[in-house]
């Protein structure tokens, strides 16, 4: 998936600058789905003018510095929709934890254990941020199509956390059962 149709995205609900994706979107609310740096999403924001996909404007302001709004064009519109209708590729997944698990044999248990505690606290700390999103349940009648749809994500997105979080309590318990075997044959 690429940074330019999560900025169409964003710029389809309403316009924005550069500064309010960052701070109100990348920063909040798809914060768990998908991370962009400030300089990234400006060489997005370039990148999508160019290409006619977006327009820019400038505000002036007399104490601050100008502002540029950006807002999705029908092209851009037309982009988005195109790719919201095509399937993705399954992602490939980067885990540093799970690639340093797949050789820490030659680590003890106790350094491992702590490893995948520090995971635990990590995993809680990101289930916590989910949970704190205010959006309606999707059985809510009056709740958008859109926020039914945020939320449909958001469900999962914690289901995610949850199933990392049992996966972890289950490998913590695994290794100091070990551990404890071991201690018992000496």
């Amino acid at each position: 998936m690429s940074l330019t149709y999560v900025i169409l995205g964003l710029l389809q609900q309403q316009e924005r600058t550069g500064y309010d994706l960052k701070t109100q979107c990348f920063d909040d609310c798809i914060a768990h789905l998908w991370q962009a740096d400030q300089a990234q999403i400006y060489r997005t924001l370039d990148k999508l003018e160019a290409q006619g996909w977006i327009t820019c404007r400038v505000e002036i302001q007399h104490d601050r510095p100008n502002r540029k709004v950006y807002q999705i064009t029908e092209t851009g519109s037309k982009a988005l929709n195109q790719w919201l209708r095509t399937h993705q590729p399954l992602p490939i997944l980067r885990e540093p934890l799970l690639v340093q698990l797949y050789f820490a044999a030659q680590l003890p248990n106790e350094a491992i254990i702590s490893l995948l505690e520090q995971e635990l606290e990590a995993r809680y700390q990101k289930l916590a941020e989910c949970e704190a999103h205010d959006l309606p349940a999707l059985d809510n009648l009056e709740a958008s199509r859109e926020q039914k749809m945020q939320r449909l994500v958001l469900e999962l997105v914690k289901q995610r956390e949850q199933t990392y979080l049992n996966w972890l309590h289950e490998a913590i318990a695994t290794l100091q059962n070990q551990s404890e075997s071991i201690s018992e044959s000496e």
